[in-house]
């Protein structure tokens, strides 16, 4: 099996990676298994390699759900949290805080917003 790396790709390569035995690199070209292990260690912390949309990587904590993540683009969308946020910045809402993943909390619970996700997901 041939894999070609390319910087913006990387995603691409972790994902083929992935799918083989985590631990064998029997299969990858010479030069490329230093790449492979790496690749191999980052996955087993929970690292996960993606696109950026500047051409690049972006490396990301796996362990973060999917539905944080949705959760947190979201929250941009509705008005109602948008104005808390403005007030957490200015200090006028203390019971909500805004941590530095900037995804808004109540009392240290996430706020889900009311526009985007079906309530049967949360």
């Amino acid at each position: 099996m041939s894999i070609l790396y390319h910087p913006s790709k990387a995603n691409v390569v972790a994902d083929c990676l992935s799918r083989l035995s985590m631990g064998s690199t029997a299969h990858v070209e010479e030069e490329r298994r230093e790449l492979a292990k790496d690749v191999h260690r980052l996955a087993r912390l929970g690292v996960r390699l993606m696109d950026s949309t500047e051409g690049g990587v972006v490396v990301m904590n796996g362990a973060e759900s999917s539905l944080m993540l949705e959760v947190k683009g979201k929250q941009d969308q509705d008005p109602i949290l948008l104005e808390l946020k403005a007030n957490v910045h200015k200090q006028k809402a203390l019971a909500f805080e805004q941590g530095g993943n900037d995804v808004l909390r109540y009392q240290g619970r996430l706020c889900v917003p009311m526009v985007g996700l079906p309530r049967s997901r949360i």
